[in-house]
């Protein structure tokens, strides 16, 4: 109860629970693409990557989140750019850039030798998360969402078959792009949350989850945000508890039911199928 308490008592807290709760929700949400187009690595890219628009968004005293997305997108092309015009394939093209792109990102914040907090940055802590980057991440939650809705049946088609999409018409390229652009978004409004090096696990365990439970898109969609907003519920109230790293315990929260799911899914889970449970 004093959870409950202190929740309606603080504003820092209730702007962490809401910011929370969105970042699980999106981040669930747009995992369950990135996990059926095999792109988990390149989720992992993208959040190691916008380290320099990190640190030059506060070396210039402007909100990290134009940074942060200007070099998302700029590694994003980068990477397509090298794939498509080289033999080299995507996951040594992702390599390739976003460990170059983290290096100097890591350089930058030690030169700039701001008051930032490296360790902040790089594992989150939504318990100081300001107005401005709650609004912003509400805002986020909204567009992707919204576009998710929209465009469903483009997604779907290019995600499962882009061979048939290109029969119907779709612009592959084209959906592919917006993906990655709505990637690059959800991937920065969870940092103060998680952090640059645990964001790939939000985007990725809640849709994995959802994805040994059912064969559904649609409910495989709705369950992904579901733990990953329900995750983000207990993470921040066992971090606010025990005073323990927020992106971390989410992370960990999250984890915990992927190994239900992995354990006791009714088709998928191992216990189930070797019989131990019935």
């Amino acid at each position: 109860m004093s959870f409950i308490s202190d929740l309606l008592t603080y504003g820092f807290l209730q702007k962490a629970m809401v910011t929370a709760i969105v970042v699980g929700i999106i981040a669930g949400v747009i995992g369950c693409f990135i996990i059926l187009k095999g792109m988990a690595l390149m989720g992992d890219a993208i959040s190691h990557a916008i380290l320099p628009g990190v640190a030059l968004s506060y070396i210039f005293g402007i909100n990290y989140f134009i940074g942060a997305v200007a070099t998302g997108l700029l590694v994003t092309y980068l990477i397509n750019q090298v794939s498509y015009k080289t033999k080299l394939k995507n996951d040594v093209s992702v390599g390739v850039i976003f460990s170059a792109f983290f290096a100097l990102g890591i350089l930058l914040l030690l030169k700039a030798q701001t008051a930032v907090d490296l360790t902040q940055i790089l594992f989150g802590n939504v318990l100081t998360i300001k107005d401005t980057d709650m609004y912003i991440t509400f805002g986020v939650g909204i567009v992707v969402l919204i576009l998710i809705i929209i465009f469903y049946k483009e997604f779907l088609i290019t995600s499962f078959d882009p061979e048939m999409a290109k029969v119907y018409g779709i612009n592959v390229n084209l959906f592919n792009s917006l993906l990655m652009v709505l990637l690059t978004l959800v991937t920065v409004a969870s940092l103060q949350t998680v952090g640059v090096i645990l964001v790939v696990s939000m985007l990725v365990t809640p849709a994995a989850t959802a994805y040994l439970l059912t064969e559904k898109m649609k409910v495989m969609l709705v369950l992904s945000a579901i733990f990953g907003g329900v995750s983000s519920i207990i993470g921040l109230y066992l971090s606010f508890k025990y005073n323990l790293s927020s992106g971390a315990i989410i992370v960990l929260v999250s984890f915990g039911f992927f190994v239900l799911a992995y354990l006791f899914s009714p088709q998928q889970g191992i216990l189930m199928r070797k019989g131990v449970v019935k």
